[in-house]
């Protein structure tokens, strides 16, 4: 929420992205504090913590993104996980010049996380591959919205989701991948689980309720709307795919990703796929997205919805019991959930201040 990227802020801010969070069932939000390359973790996190105390409209907590690595930073690690309550680390292998941190620098991260009992995460994508294809697509007059996924094409995700946990697995570091959004991505997390690697993998809503040949739409606003990091593939059975791995536990929970912006913003990068910012909506309908696409159709039962959608999360992020389970002494967020009931996803009913939806006309 708020998320400041791309030479614009996200259009959900912490009162609109956590009462869409509410209105779709969604109790606790979890997001990221991201300081810039060279900046104090620890202010980063005053910072959003004073952007969402005041807006919030459920439980919330944060993750803090580690984009560049110094002996400051490992100092700055352990207060906040001592004094600040935060128990989880999130390193980019994309954005060059921007998060991404190498492969060096990720090894110390994840030396000083796991010294911290703490947990790492990852944004799994080759930052330098992206790169260059990228200036290819330039080069070839290619500056659409399908240049953004053509730039990262699924094998970029599943090897850089590989290294992860190669270089994880050197220090037994336990790893969660957020957002896996393709086929490769995923068998590799399921291949590293059965050698016995720590490994979490999390499918969001976007990439189980929609496929990514919504780049090549004619409506340049339309394909422009779907441009998120890892992007959808365009391979329309990869979301039925994950959500079978999903319900089969080769996946583990679900998240969303949520960072929206709007048309306007998103035309930044009209004349340069490369300047679209990156996000989707996703944090009121992912338990609508899953409970259609995973529980109406037969692939899992209503025991496994809600540990995909809460108790596994609250679990790995050291919140259950107090999070994740109806009992005596844990929070009482209680959501009543009508399995038989039906609505149409619409920008018009929704509760973000984002005037697109991904979802648009799903029931």
């Amino acid at each position: 929420m708020q998320l400041p990227f791309m030479g614009t802020v996200a259009a959900d801010d912490f009162y609109a992205g956590t009462r869409a969070a509410l209105a779709g069932g969604t109790t606790m939000i979890l997001d990221f504090v991201i300081p810039s390359k060279g900046e104090s973790l620890l202010a980063a996190y005053d910072k959003w913590r004073a952007w969402a105390d005041e807006k919030v409209c459920c439980d919330y907590s944060f993750h803090v993104a580690v984009t560049w690595w110094s002996e400051t930073v490992g100092k700055e690690m352990e207060v906040l996980c001592k004094e600040k309550g935060v128990n989880s680390f999130k390193l980019f292998m994309a954005y060059k010049d921007v998060f991404m941190v190498n492969d060096e620098e990720m090894y110390h991260a994840f030396c000083k996380i796991k010294e911290l009992e703490a947990l790492a995460q990852v944004h799994a994508e080759n930052g330098d591959i992206i790169a260059e294809k990228s200036k290819e697509m330039s080069e070839l007059g290619i500056t659409g919205p399908e240049g953004h996924e053509m730039c990262r094409p699924e094998e970029v995700e599943g090897e850089a989701t590989n290294r992860a946990i190669v270089l994880a697995n050197q220090i037994n570091c336990p790893l969660y991948v957020v957002h896996v959004m393709s086929r490769s991505a995923a068998d590799v997390i399921s291949a590293a689980r059965r050698k016995g690697c720590v490994v979490f993998g999390e499918p969001i809503a976007a990439g189980l309720g929609v496929d990514g040949t919504h780049y090549w739409h004619k409506c340049w606003r339309h394909a422009a709307a779907f441009v998120m990091g890892p992007p959808l593939r365009p391979d329309t059975s990869t979301p039925e795919y994950l959500m079978d791995m999903l319900a089969n536990g080769d996946l583990q929970l679900t998240g969303t990703d949520n960072c929206t912006f709007n048309g306007d913003q998103k035309a930044m990068g009209k004349d340069d796929f490369r300047r679209i910012p990156n996000g989707v909506n996703g944090v009121e309908d992912r338990l609508s997205v899953i409970w259609e696409k995973g529980v109406f159709t037969g692939k899992m039962d209503a025991c496994r919805f809600v540990s995909v959608t809460s108790t596994t999360a609250a679990k790995i992020f050291n919140m259950y019991p107090q999070k994740g389970v109806v009992a005596v002494g844990s929070d009482a967020d209680l959501v009543i959930w009508d399995g038989d009931a039906t609505r149409i996803i619409s920008s018009k009913t929704h509760h973000h201040v984002r005037r697109l939806n991904n979802y648009l006309n799903n029931q």
